[in-house]
């Protein structure tokens, strides 16, 4: 029977303690239950457990490393490390650092407007409401929500970034998101799969902004022809042939536009769509070595 390791954190296994701010991988069992049919033994192990001995496994599978934002070059060392390695340390390496958003901009892709403020450099801010959060980070965590009259409480949140050696990334803050939600579009096996509907909004009050939200809402949503083109156009070139992805779009005035791309360690939602858990292990098996 192949092995495959599922790499985790503490933060996404049952019953973490609540000192850890415990967000349990809900995809998790399901994952494990759908290679289980597939007579693939999967196992939850966390990345920076020292004591895993990673090579005894098939295959490692990137699933909820949430908080390696806190020990970037550690976790980027510990990919590197990996031979097999679902998704490949290439794709881990240019989509957990948002500066890939200007790329994909300058490749004439509709991005969400985007500017950086690298170490050292003076921030410039938009003249609206408008979000800053770090280049390297998951979910809210250190993003930052502003009106336009903020700019000595934002002046303030960059430093705060510089300070930890991080980059800090500008963007107005998308208004329809309130009324619209983002659209999440999952791929399986670079194949579209089903979508979803985001609401989670950033607080603007001070004492709740940095890192918050009003509310999180999840939901099912249509695949709407235009985004799923957009997200598949975003996959297929130079992330073809991915496991697994996620990619997160805001609809504007002028069209949907990227606001993430998440090929690390997406939620996938395979609790919203039947088919989807045999699917994501197909994808997986598929890529166990002979």
């Amino acid at each position: 029977m192949s092995r495959v390791a599922l790499a985790t954190s503490r933060v996404a296994l049952p019953g973490a303690p609540a000192s850890l701010v415990a967000h349990e991988d809900v995809d998790m069992p399901l994952l494990v239950a759908a290679l289980a049919r597939l007579g693939v033994a999967a196992t939850p192990r966390v990345w920076d457990d020292e004591s895993v001995d990673w090579e005894a496994y098939d295959l490692v599978v990137v699933r909820s490393t949430w908080g390696y934002a806190d020990s970037y070059p550690d976790f980027l060392a510990w990919a590197r490390a990996r031979e097999r390695l679902v998704n490949p340390y290439e794709v881990l390496e240019y989509s957990s650092d948002k500066h890939y958003l200007g790329d994909l901009a300058r490749q004439g892709f509709p991005v969400v407007d985007t500017t950086y403020c690298e170490v050292g450099e003076v921030p410039s801010f938009p003249e609206a409401t408008f979000v800053v959060k770090p280049t390297v980070g998951a979910g809210s965590i250190d993003a930052a929500r502003f009106e336009a009259t903020d700019t000595l409480a934002a002046t303030e949140h960059v430093a705060r970034l510089h300070a930890t050696g991080r980059c800090a990334l500008i963007q107005p803050y998308v208004t329809t998101i309130d009324a619209l939600g983002e659209r999440a579009l999952v791929f399986l096996d670079g194949e579209f799969s089903h979508a979803m509907t985001k609401r989670a909004h950033l607080n603007v009050a001070p004492e709740h902004r940095d890192g918050t939200f009003r509310t999180r809402q999840m939901s099912r949503a249509a695949g709407e022809p235009d985004a799923i083109d957009l997200a598949a156009s975003l996959l297929s070139g130079r992330f073809a042939d991915l496991a697994y992805g996620r990619v997160d779009l805001v609809r504007t005035p002028e069209g949907w536009k990227l606001m993430e791309l998440e090929l690390v360690e997406p939620a996938l939602f395979l609790g919203y769509e039947e088919s989807s858990p045999a699917r994501a292990a197909r994808a997986i098996a598929r890529r166990i070595p002979d």
